[in-house]
């Protein structure tokens, strides 16, 4: 497999790099291509995203990229739309529409931003009921496609970022899998590409990518195509886990 990454963030949203520094990096390590994926703009959290203003200088830097890197590497711009962004996407190369939150009594509720933030609204808002926060979740993911025309869906399960010591909740239990089954039966009928995402383990949060290996099982099942991505924030993971791919892909076949 000749590496390339497409889900790619930078200073101008919560990267740790400049555009100029990644396609540097990229470079470096023989990618043919990248793509930048800066968050989309969201006015009720504006932390890790990029603003309007903010947006319009993101696509100067990486067009101006594209021209003078183009005869070493194929350059893409493209944005992380949230299912509850309306920033425009008419003007970038690809979208990945992706469910950083659920609304529950009109709030918006982070899905991972960290652990004490996600029981606290669990207890808060479901009475400490995970099953029916994951549903929730996946009643999103099940219409991403349907809200932002992504071309590429990302971090399915991103749900399970805090439950790697399955203390949470169990991914096995019937309303979790019923939850998966339901947004994964949704998307199969998409004209969508499926994320194979190492960005939880580069950052120490999980032990396993996502989605979980019986979802891509599945997709590949019914003839589905599958992107593998770092989620890169730090040029030093731009290819985090690739090296491994191949193999996990074997393996869910």
């Amino acid at each position: 497999m000749i590496p390339s990454n497409y889900h790619t963030h930078t200073l101008f949203c919560d990267g740790k790099n400049t555009p100029e520094e990644i396609v540097r990096e990229a470079i470096r390590l023989g990618c043919p291509e990248l793509g930048f994926s800066g968050h989309s703009y969201m006015p009720f959290y504006e932390s890790y995203c990029m603003t309007p203003d903010g947006s319009q200088e993101y696509m100067a830097a990486i067009r101006k990229l594209q021209e003078t890197y183009g005869d070493k590497i194929r350059i893409y711009l493209g944005i992380e739309l949230d299912y509850y962004s309306n920033a425009p996407t008419d003007d970038y190369d690809y979208v990945i529409g992706s469910v950083h939150y659920v609304i529950k009594d009109g709030c918006y509720l982070s899905v991972d931003e960290s652990r004490e933030l996600q029981l606290e609204n669990v207890r808060k808002y479901y009475n400490g009921d995970f099953y029916a926060f994951i549903e929730d979740y996946f009643d999103n993911v099940a219409d991403v496609y349907q809200k932002t025309r992504c071309q590429i869906v990302g971090h399915f399960d991103l749900v399970k970022k805090f439950n790697a010591s399955r203390d949470l909740f169990d991914p096995q239990h019937p309303r979790y899998q019923a939850a998966a089954k339901k947004a994964l039966d949704s998307l199969l009928s998409a004209p969508v590409i499926l994320e194979v995402n190492s960005g939880g383990i580069a950052r120490g949060y999980t032990t396993e990518l996502y989605p979980d290996k019986e979802i891509v099982a599945q997709w590949l099942k019914a003839g589905k195509p599958v992107l593998f991505s770092s989620d890169c924030h730090d040029k030093e993971q731009l290819l985090f886990g690739y090296d491994a791919y191949e193999n996990y892909i074997k393996a869910c076949m």
